[in-house]
């Protein structure tokens, strides 16, 4: 691992990454948040999945910016790990480009460097409901939306993992692992977590620690599309088998306790929840039990998926989650 000292701590780059300019106001002003921090960025580089055009505009419209196009696998993970080919700073710090950094973001998330066992950290998400968020939406569950969820520490904090759109990493141990996984990852509708997968494979690297810092803020909008019943049952299936799919690519069965934890304190707060005669209360445990049992459902069948696999049987058949259109029912009558 580096032993990059305090004084080296500053040294960063910013790498976001963006693929199409129906996101252009939410990209300007994620740039514009990274020319307002206390601490300057070396560099800002932008990495581009396969739109020439919309690289071709960054770099005009943008003359301090350094643009990275990438022409080959398409996702986010790729286009994160062509800008970062290009990163000259020993340390390096990702945003998303729906997404404001608060002006002591960059300054606040590379503070844990100064520890030299710190190999990454993360920041908090405060999300940003664009027409407000539903009365049945708990709190436990704001990661299915990108946002800090009820029971993350509010102290920094030593983690098992990070997310990406608010990550810092140290810049020689992100290319010693290889960068984000390619084949594992967000594409299309599909949810893998890639960002879980890097900061386990960093730790183990080199024996090293993710830190949790709730100082370093980002504003993450959710949009209307993401405010249904239907995209929050689906969000909570496909993380229960991405998480299947995660555990597998692992050779410990403890690589998911956080999930374990995670999931048995939820089911208390449900429980709690479900007690209190409040409209709002009982709709938000009725959220929680049905949130659990698809990412249940979602592991589960990942599980079942694999074995089937392994035993030289046929595919599973297809398996239908509640109806889209009942679940948006349900949401229009809450």
């Amino acid at each position: 691992m580096s032993d990059t000292t305090a004084t080296s701590a500053v040294d960063v780059t910013v790498v976001m990454a963006c693929y199409t300019e129906d996101r252009w106001t939410s990209i300007t002003a994620a740039l514009e948040s990274l020319r307002r921090q206390r601490l300057a960025p070396r560099h800002v580089i932008v990495g581009v999945d396969n739109n020439r055009a919309l690289a071709t505009r960054l770099a005009t419209e943008f003359d301090w910016l350094v643009v990275a196009l990438n022409d080959g696998d398409h996702g986010a993970s790729a286009t994160r790990n062509r800008a970062a080919d290009l990163v000259t700073t020993p340390f390096l710090a990702f945003l998303d480009d729906d997404e404001i950094a608060e002006p002591d973001w960059l300054d606040e998330l590379t503070r844990p460097f100064v520890d030299a066992g710190v190999v990454g950290t993360g920041g908090r998400y405060r999300d940003v409901w664009l027409i407000g968020k539903p009365d049945w939406f708990p709190g436990e569950f704001a990661w299915v939306v990108g946002g800090a969820y009820v029971g993350m520490s509010t102290v920094t904090s030593e983690v098992r993992n990070v997310w990406s759109g608010n990550m810092a990493v140290r810049t020689d141990v992100f290319r010693a692992v290889g960068g984000f996984p390619t084949d594992f990852g967000k594409r299309g509708d599909a949810s893998q977590p890639e960002d879980t997968e890097l900061c386990i494979r960093m730790a183990q690297t080199c024996a090293g620690r993710w830190m949790y810092v709730p100082s370093a803020v980002i504003d993450h909008e959710v949009p209307e599309a993401r405010s249904s019943l239907s995209f929050f049952a689906r969000r909570c299936y496909t993380e229960g088998a991405g998480k299947a799919l995660m555990r597998s690519r692992f050779d410990t069965a403890d690589i998911i306790d956080t999930e374990r934890s995670y999931a048995v304190r939820t089911t208390w707060a449900a429980m709690r929840r479900m007690t209190v005669c409040r409209r709002a209360s009982l709709l938000q445990g009725m959220a929680m039990f049905l949130g659990l049992a698809c990412a249940a459902v979602g592991f589960g069948r990942e599980v079942t998926r694999s074995l089937v696999r392994r035993s030289g049987r046929g595919p599973l058949a297809p398996v239908e989650l509640p109806s889209v259109a009942a679940l948006d029912a349900a949401d229009g009558a809450a």
